[in-house]
């Protein structure tokens, strides 16, 4: 497995595996990840194996410490010079899971951001996943007000 950082020509494939990996109401559209990838490429990670995507991870960077329901939308709120790297998804086509594939995305997404000089890096999740990132270092910081896609999510927090 090769992890790099996504090209342009990646888009479609992460905007398919992104639609195999989340409900409708919490995916993310092509165009929503084409205007993302236009303005911070360099926060987008594909794992690779056998020149196939089999995952990817993304997310800006911010000052915030909580990742908001507004930042998936409205990519202004990118600061490359920000305090927090966020995750936005991590996705791994469901017959790669539990091999690594998300392990070694999260790994190469919190290298980058202390390589940048951030503080830490954020994200929300279910329930069911804090075990996940709990061995990375993230602190449970409780329920989040995210409303995104009508679930129930908890904020998360890594500190460098």
């Amino acid at each position: 497995m090769k992890i790099r950082n996504a090209i342009k020509e990646d888009i479609r494939t992460l905007a398919n595996i992104e639609a195999a990996c989340f409900p409708a109401a919490e995916a993310a559209s092509y165009e929503s990840f084409v205007e993302r990838f236009e303005v911070f490429p360099e926060c987008f990670f594909v794992a690779e194996q056998n020149g196939e995507i089999i995952g990817f991870i993304d997310g800006m960077v911010t000052d915030s410490k909580i990742l908001d329901d507004e930042m998936f939308d409205n990519t202004s709120l990118h600061n490359p010079h920000g305090a927090y790297q966020s995750v936005f998804g991590i996705n791994t086509l469901p017959e790669y899971r539990a091999k690594g594939v998300g392990t070694a995305l999260m790994n190469a997404l919190i290298e980058a951001a202390k390589s940048k000089g951030c503080k830490g890096v954020i994200l929300t999740c279910k329930k069911e996943l804090i075990p996940f990132y709990e061995p990375f270092g993230y602190k449970n910081l409780g329920l989040s007000k995210s409303q995104h896609g009508g679930a129930v999510w908890f904020d998360m927090i890594l500190t460098f």
